[in-house]
């Protein structure tokens, strides 16, 4: 969010919640470097200064013995950078491909959603529209045969039609847009073993904390609910991207070295990494623009999320935004903050100066922690 970006005591805190979504041994080695950039308790800045003094100087004594090594390692591993930000720069400016090829979103997934808006709605309505995405047909018949849901043990359903019918239209305001939002997310996100199971919690319980201060606000808690989960689309389709060009150009990389006998470059790349810090580069530039950029393509109408979408990328200020912005941006501050406490990264300090910036009242954070923002509660009859 810019509001968060821009900001010199809140940015730092956001971007060490994102490097926490690649690891917590990465945010905890980021977290040294942002920190002593931002705003810390004194204790705690001298902690890290001490810590990030002792790994400099052991650092300092390896790159003494081994200078030659790592420094072709290092001009091996930037032009393979280097060829990796080239290319995520050509697909991530290339929205429209990127919508309907790499993601494969039609425009009948917007459609669903927005039938779903009418106070005419109904399953009739939705039915061909389910019926032309394979994608989404499966994942509902998948639903309904869980055991918690099937009304008879000894009985599969295997029409997407009788699915929709016992889903029912209440349950599918939650259901199409969370099964909308595992379409985009990446089939895996190895080596960052974590990542997949982060990037779908938050964003899950994004979309569950808005649709809860959307309710008690007096708006629409559907709207709300879509606009907080598809606010984590661009991090989806960033970590999707970044992990699948890495993996192709290192490949490519190691292929050519091998044909040219060139063992010196092909060990060096053996030893790469996939560079957390690129990762987390990317999530951190391009992952709020690119969540405009797709929303944008997706073309509601009836669906009032696309204005929301485009202040949490580009507006300046907490009052500036729209009233669903508004709930959304207060979302996305509490998950983050939820996320750095549970791993004891974020100090008092930073919790007031990150919750500040988009005005969570004592009110919403009581709210917000006795309500359950982290499961779908589905009623069947």
């Amino acid at each position: 969010m810019l509001i968060l970006n821009n900001n010199e005591h809140a940015s730092p805190i956001y971007d060490k919640s994102l490097s926490l979504l690649i690891g917590k041994d990465f945010a905890e080695k980021m977290s040294g470097k942002i920190s002593l950039s931002g705003h810390q308790d004194s204790e705690q800045v001298n902690r890290r200064r001490e810590l990030l003094a002792v790994e400099e100087e052991t650092n300092k004594n390896k790159i003494i013995e081994t200078h030659g090594k790592n420094h072709f390692k290092k001009q091996v591993m930037e032009q393979l950078f280097t060829k990796v930000n080239e290319k995520m720069d050509q697909q991530l400016d290339n929205t429209e491909s990127l919508f309907y090829n790499t993601l494969s979103i039609k425009d009948t997934a917007a459609e669903v959603l927005e039938v779903l808006c009418l106070k005419a709605a109904s399953i009739k309505r939705i039915s061909p529209l389910v019926n032309s995405l394979p994608w989404l047909s499966s994942e509902l018949i998948a639903l309904v045969n869980k055991p918690q849901y099937r009304k008879r043990a000894d009985v599969q359903v295997t029409d997407p039609n009788l699915a929709l019918s016992y889903v029912g239209l209440d349950n599918l305001k939650q259901v199409i847009p969370t099964f909308t939002l595992k379409h985009i997310l990446p089939n895996t996100t190895a080596p960052f073993k974590l990542l997949k199971r982060k990037l779908w919690n938050d964003s899950l319980a994004m979309g569950l904390a808005s649709a809860v201060l959307a309710e008690d606000a007096g708006l629409d808690s559907f709207t709300a609910f879509t606009a907080g989960m598809f606010s984590n689309i661009g991090r989806l389709v960033v970590t999707r991207c970044y992990l699948q060009t890495y993996d192709e150009l290192h490949r490519s990389e190691l292929q050519k070295a091998y044909e040219n006998k060139d063992k010196k470059v092909h060990d060096a790349l053996l030893e790469f990494d996939s560079s957390p810090e690129l990762l987390l580069e990317q999530l951190i530039s391009r992952s709020d623009k690119i969540t405009a950029d797709i929303v944008e393509l997706m073309r509601f109408e009836r669906l009032q999320i696309t204005e929301a979408i485009f202040d949490l990328a580009y507006a300046t200020e907490y009052k500036k935004m729209c009233p669903i912005a508004q709930v959304v941006a207060q979302a996305k501050a509490y998950v983050t903050f939820r996320g750095l406490a549970r791993e004891e990264l974020i100090s008092k300090s930073e919790v007031k100066t990150l919750l500040s910036q988009v005005k969570i009242t004592q009110k919403d954070l009581t709210l917000l922690k006795k309500s359950d923002i982290d499961h779908i509660k589905l009623r069947f009859n």
